[in-house]
């Protein structure tokens, strides 16, 4: 019997309004950069029970899932991804004393922010102005201004994938319900490893569902203008007026990047419609019709560039290198172990096969690095 997504997206009517479910979906509409391919489902979560769900059929059907936020760090390929995206769209938050505050993962920080502000907390106002989502800034350790996610964390409560699918296949066997409940861990501040635009949760195959938060007594008025103070630096000083995903490129250990960006001449460089921003050497835009080909190949000559000229390795933030969705995960990650051992052959094909679909994967060689080159999905009979 064959599939079709429409089939797969009437079967999520039962666990999920309709209007939360979008059949090729252009990526570009949720992402800050305004660019990326089709998502062959996209659907947005709302709750832990929509979350169980939509893991049970996906372990059902062997079905691809990725996880985002807010799409504020996300760079999606032009040919899209397969299987389904989710959204995580919880955002409510209760006080557990007068300065500590549990936040669900959807919420952005720039509504935790005010509602901080009106509470009269100080030590989020870094973040009033980081265009994301509590859940993908505390694993990416999200910060500006000297301040970081590290320094107002408490702990965080996250799903664990991989049990989530041990413990599925286990109670399949065992004609047992699987419930996520089992599969909800906590870890503290000093557990999550923070480090500079990184966490543990780079390596984990998790999704971030709460963080508790520790904040100080403050005056309201004084918060409120230290919010406006940094709003305005940001419009001053980066480019808001265009579509990006925020800084491009990592600070150096002992250089500033953007600044030998800016002297190695390449504020304004573009490929196709993705530029190095002449207001901040950091930034890369889309000038409007960008691909994230031309924002690959553009940081790729950055790199190049500037390393000819001060010897200076200039990394991305994220990995542009494979099919890799900024921050918030690779739709293809369980195939990383390929890419690293076969593609020193040049071109190897081969086919991931589940219950409903085929996927068939090329990978080329390219610059020594393993990258995927195409890749089909195939209905299966």
């Amino acid at each position: 019997m064959m599939f079709s997504k429409e089939e797969i997206a009437n079967e999520m009517k039962i666990f999920l309004d309709e209007k939360d479910i979008y059949i090729d979906e252009p990526m570009s509409k949720h992402t800050t950069f305004k660019i990326g391919g089709k998502a062959d489902i996209f659907v947005k979560l709302r709750n832990t029970y929509q979350i169980e769900n939509l893991l049970k059929l996906c372990f059902k059907e062997n079905m691809p899932l990725q996880i985002v936020g807010n799409g504020s760090n996300l760079l999606v390929k032009d040919n899209g991804i397969r299987g389904i995206v989710a959204k995580i769209c919880m955002e409510s938050y209760h006080f557990i004393d007068d300065c500590t505050v549990s936040v669900e993962a959807g919420m952005l920080n720039a509504k935790l922010a005010r509602i901080l502000m009106e509470n009269g907390l100080t030590g989020f106002e870094f973040a009033s102005g980081i265009p994301g989502t509590i859940g993908g800034a505390v694993r990416m350790n999200a910060g500006a201004y000297t301040r970081e996610m590290k320094d107002v964390v408490v702990s965080t409560r996250y799903l664990d994938l991989e049990q989530a699918q041990e413990l599925y296949s286990k109670n399949q066997s065992e004609n047992k319900n699987f419930k996520i409940e089992d599969c909800i861990k906590e870890i503290s501040n000093e557990e999550h490893c923070f480090s500079y635009r990184n966490s543990t949760f780079s390596k984990k195959n998790a999704i971030i569902l709460e963080t508790v938060f520790k904040f100080e007594k403050g005056i309201k008025e004084e918060i409120q203008k230290k919010m406006e103070e940094i709003s305005i630096q940001r419009r001053e000083k980066q480019p808001v007026d265009k579509p990006s995903a925020g800084s491009t490129f990592k600070r150096g250990e002992d250089f500033i990047t953007a600044k030998l960006i800016d002297e190695a001449g390449l504020k304004g460089f573009n490929v196709g419609g993705a530029e190095v921003s002449n207001k901040h050497a950091g930034f890369v835009v889309n000038t409007g019709n960008a691909t994230a080909e031309d924002v690959i190949q553009l940081t790729n000559i950055v790199k190049e560039k500037v390393y000819e000229k001060f010897g200076k390795n200039v990394s991305r933030v994220g990995n542009y290198g494979r099919t890799r969705v900024r921050d918030d995960g690779d739709v293809f990650a369980v195939f990383q172990f390929f890419y690293e051992f076969f593609a020193r052959f040049g071109f190897i094909e081969f086919m991931i096969c589940g219950e409903r679909f085929f996927y068939v994967v090329t990978i080329k060689k390219f610059k020594r690095r393993a990258c995927i080159f195409a890749c089909d999905k195939v209905h299966r009979f």
